[in-house]
């Protein structure tokens, strides 16, 4: 992001942008839309707590079917 913030001040269109950094002019729209407003920090902290969220909703996912196993175990529904 901090790349292509760069090239964008430095007067480069969002299509030039895009091709340097070798990604759909779609991606980067979407990097402006999520990233744009946040500094560097703010942007790795947003990113590392998106990572932990889905982390956290694997495992909640894995629980939740365990459970259900047990129960059917537990009502002989195997």
């Amino acid at each position: 992001m901090e790349r292509a913030t760069k090239l964008k001040d430095a007067g480069s269109t969002n299509a030039e942008v895009a091709r340097d950094l070798q990604i759909s002019e779609a991606t980067l729209a979407r990097w402006y839309r999520t990233y744009g407003q946040l500094d560097r920090r703010q942007a790795r902290e947003l990113k590392a707590l998106r990572e932990e969220n889905d982390k956290l909703k694997r495992l909640l996912g894995q629980s939740e079917l365990e459970k259900a196993a047990l129960k059917e175990l537990a009502e002989g529904n195997f």
